[in-house]
C-alpha cells in the first residue's frame, strides 16, 4: 500500500457521514524558510495621468486572487511587462479576504504535493502548513509581486468595461480608482477573478453551476468563516478523545472532523446549517472555522451575498453559545472578527477548448498538453439543508490541460481560476487554490511566450512544440509536471462504458474509496431513482410524464430486489409500451437497445440484478435519452 492509500485509509474514516472539505492527503508541521522577507512594499495609487506609456501592457491580469497572483509573477519572470488589477485594497482574495485559511493540499502519484511553483513560494512564506495566519497571507502574495520588477499591482482599481477588435480578440480594457477611469492597451489578458468577471464581459461563453448536467438552480451551499478568539486549542483533544460529536483528529495548528454536528446542532436562521469542524489556528490564538452552511444563495448576485453574510453573523453568534456550552475549549471563546466576504464555492463554468470532464477526473487521465496537476477529491457540497454533499471520486492525480484555459470565441485571453474550462463535477476537485495557483502560472507564463512567438492562445493549442516549450518552461521554474500512466477503478471491466454514462452525469458517486459496491443487489426503488434522476437532467417532457410514477414506486419498493424483467420494465415504459411484462419486457428491451449484445450475454436467465447489471442497463437508456 502507498504512504498516500495508508494515509486515506486512515483519514477515510473519520470523514465518513459529513460532506467536508477533505482538507490535504499529507502534510508537514515542520516550518520552511524561503529566500523573500515578509516585508512587501505596499503598491503606490495606480496613476496613468501623468504617463500615458503606461497604458500600454504585454500582460494585464483581472483579479488579485491566489491564481492572479501567481499568472502575474509568471507573466512577470518570463519578459513580459505586466499589470495586475484588483478592484479590493489587498492581495489574497479568498485566502485572506474571505478568510479561507485552511489550504486544501493534496499529493501526486509519488507522494509529493501535486502542486509546486508559485504555489510552493507563497505556501512557504506562510509556514508550509496546512493553515496560515491571514495578515501573513497577504503579505506573502504582496512579497511575490514586489520582487518582479516587470510587475506593477493596482490595488483599489475596478474593471469597468472591455473593448474587442472585429476579430473577437480581447484588446483593451477600462478600469476606475480613486485617480480616475483608464483606458489600457494590452497583448494578452489573464482573467483570475472568481466568476470570470473579464471573461463575461468580453462574451465568452459559460454556463453557471452545474447545468452542464441538467440541473439549473442548484447552488453549493456557501460559507462565512467563523474567527472566534480566546481557545484553549489543547482542550480540543477532549472532545476528540470522547468522540462526542463524531470522529475527529487534532494536530499542531490544524483540526477536523465533529461530523455528528450535522445533526446535533440547531440552527436559528433558516436555510443554515452546520457540519463538521475543519478547524484551522492562528499564531495569536484565535481560530477560523469553516463549518457554517447557508443555502440558497447567488453567488452572482451581490446583494445576496451581503444578506446572506448578515444572516451568518447572527447564525455564528448562536455558534458560539452552543460551543461555549458543550464543546470543549470553547467555554470562554468570542466572536474575534468577521470575514467581510463569503466563500462562494461555484458560479459561473467557462466554455473552453478543451472541458476537463469527471471522466478524465476518475481515470487519472494525463493530457498532452498537460500544464500542472489537479489530485484532491471531488467534493461536491450539499445543496440544501435535505442533501448532506457527496464524495464523487478520489483521484491519485490527473492533468489539467492548457486548453481548458482558452475560453471559447474570445481571443487574447486565458481564464486562470475555478471559472476555468471544467466540468461542475470536474471542478469538485479542480477549483481548490493550489490547482488554480498551478493553472495561473501556466498561464503567465503562456501569455509571455504567446507574445514571443507571435502566436494565438488558440493557435497554440494546436502547436505541440510550442506546448514543450511551454512545459519546458514550467519545469524549470518549479512547477510539477510529467508524464504519468495510472490505473483506475474499474478499468476494463465489462460494465465500466455504462458506468462512465452514469459518472458523466453525476448519478452515482464513488467517495473517497472509488468504490461503487457492484455486487450488492440493486432494489427497485434504488433502481427508479436514478431513473428519476437522469429523466429529470436529460428530457424534461419525459420527467414530467414519468415523475409520479416512479415516485411512486420509490416509496412502495424501497426493499425490493430488482430482476432483469422488472428493470426492462420499467425502462420500456419510458420509451415504449409500459404494458408489457416478463420475459416480454426482456425482449422488447432488445429491440430498443437498451440491452446490447454484452448485457444479453452476461444476462441469459431472469435473475435478480445487481448494482453492475443495473448500472449498465440504466448507461443504455441514458444513452437513448441522449440521442433521441
Amino acid at each position: 500500500m502507498t504512504n498516500k492509500n495508508l494515509l486515506l485509509a486512515l483519514v477515510g474514516i473519520l470523514l465518513i457521514g459529513f460532506s467536508g472539505v477533505l482538507a490535504y492527503k499529507q502534510f508537514s508541521n515542520k516550518e520552511t524558510s524561503t529566500g523573500h522577507e515578509l516585508n512587501p512594499a505596499q503598491p503606490e495609487p495606480f496613476d496613468t495621468t501623468d504617463d500615458p506609456a503606461t497604458t500600454d501592457y504585454e500582460v494585464i491580469v483581472i483579479g488579485g486572487e491566489p491564481e492572479g497572483v501567481a499568472a502575474a509573477v509568471s507573466a512577470a519572470r518570463n519578459g513580459a511587462k505586466t499589470l495586475l488589477i484588483e478592484e479590493r485594497e489587498g492581495l489574497g482574495g479568498l485566502l485572506t479576504f474571505g478568510m479561507l485559511n485552511f489550504l486544501d493540499i493534496a499529493n501526486d502519484s509519488k507522494g509529493h504535493n501535486a502542486n509546486a511553483g508559485i504555489f510552493n513560494e507563497w505556501h512557504e512564506l506562510v509556514g508550509g502548513k496546512v493553515a496560515f495566519d491571514i495578515e501573513r497571507g497577504k503579505k506573502a502574495f504582496l512579497t511575490l509581486t514586489d520582487n518582479e520588477e516587470n510587475l506593477t499591482v493596482a490595488l483599489d482599481t475596478e474593471l469597468t468595461d472591455v473593448q474587442l477588435n472585429n476579430k473577437g480578440k480581447l484588446e483593451t480594457v477600462t478600469v476606475k480608482n480613486a485617480q480616475g477611469v483608464h483606458t489600457l492597451n494590452a497583448k494578452r489578458f489573464i482573467d483570475s477573478t472568481q466568476d470570470g468577471a473579464l471573461a463575461v464581459m468580453a462574451g465568452a461563453p459559460f454556463f453557471v453551476g452545474r447545468e452542464d448536467i441538467g440541473i439549473e438552480d442548484s447552488r453549493m451551499a456557501v460559507s462565512p468563516m467563523i474567527h472566534l478568539k480566546n481557545v484553549e486549542w489543547n482542550d480540543i483533544q477532549k472532545a476528540v478523545d470522547s468522540q462526542k460529536f463524531g470522529e475527529a483528529v487534532l494536530h499542531s495548528n490544524v483540526a477536523w472532523g465533529f461530523g455528528k454536528l450535522h445533526h446535533m446542532y440547531e440552527p436559528v436562521e433558516e436555510h443554515t446549517r452546520l457540519r463538521g469542524l475543519n478547524i484551522a489556528r492562528n499564531s495569536d490564538g484565535s481560530v477560523v472555522i469553516n463549518a457554517l452552511q447557508i443555502f440558497e444563495v447567488d453567488g452572482l448576485d451581490k446583494e445576496a451575498k451581503v444578506k446572506a453574510l448578515e444572516k451568518g453573523k447572527k447564525e455564528i453568534q448562536n455558534i458560539v453559545k452552543y460551543l461555549r456550552k458543550e464543546f470543549p475549549g470553547f467555554e470562554k471563546t468570542e466572536v474575534a472578527s468577521y470575514p467581510t466576504e463569503l466563500y462562494v464555492r461555484e458560479t459561473r463554468h467557462f466554455e473552453a477548448e478543451y472541458q476537463l470532464s469527471i471522466i478524465d477526473v476518475w481515470e487519472n487521465n494525463d493530457q498532452w498538453d498537460s500544464i500542472g496537476f489537479g489530485a484532491y477529491p471531488v467534493d461536491v457540497q450539499a445543496t440544501s439543508v435535505n442533501d448532506w454533499g457527496y464524495v464523487i471520486a478520489d483521484p491519485v492525480q490527473y492533468a489539467i490541460p492548457f486548453r481548458s484555459l482558452v475560453p471559447k470565441k474570445v481571443d487574447g485571453l486565458l481564464i486562470a481560476s475555478k471559472a476555468s474550462g471544467y466540468s461542475s463535477l470536474a471542478a469538485g476537485s479542480a477549483r481548490v487554490v493550489p490547482t488554480g495557483m498551478t493553472a495561473g502560472q501556466a498561464a503567465g507564463a503562456a501569455a509571455a511566450l504567446s507574445i514571443k512567438e507571435e502566436i494565438t492562445f488558440r493557435k497554440m493549442t494546436e502547436d505541440k512544440k510550442l506546448i514543450k516549450q511551454l512545459q519546458e518552461t514550467l519545469r524549470d521554474q518549479g512547477a510539477n509536471l510529467y508524464k504519468f500512466n495510472l490505473d483506475y477503478s474499474y478499468e476494463g471491466e465489462w460494465f465500466y462504458p455504462k458506468i462512465k454514462k452514469l459518472l458523466t452525469w453525476g448519478l452515482i458517486s464513488g467517495g473517497y474509496e472509488n468504490e461503487f459496491d457492484l455486487e450488492k443487489e440493486m432494489t427497485v426503488a434504488g433502481f427508479a431513482k436514478i431513473l428519476r434522476n437522469a429523466l429529470s437532467r436529460i428530457d424534461e417532457d419525459k420527467f414530467n410524464d414519468h415523475n409520479y410514477r416512479l415516485l411512486d414506486i420509490m416509496g412502495k419498493e424501497e426493499g425490493t430486489l430488482i430482476t432483469r424483467n422488472e428493470a426492462s420494465r420499467l425502462l420500456i415504459s419510458v420509451f415504449g409500451d409500459n404494458t408489457l411484462k416478463g420475459d416480454s419486457a426482456w425482449e422488447e428491451a432488445k429491440k430498443l437497445n437498451l440491452a446490447d449484445k454484452v448485457l444479453i450475454n452476461h444476462l441469459k436467465e431472469e435473475k435478480g440484478l445487481n448494482r453492475a447489471e443495473a448500472y449498465y442497463l440504466l448507461g443504455s437508456a441514458i444513452e437513448k435519452l441522449e440521442y433521441e
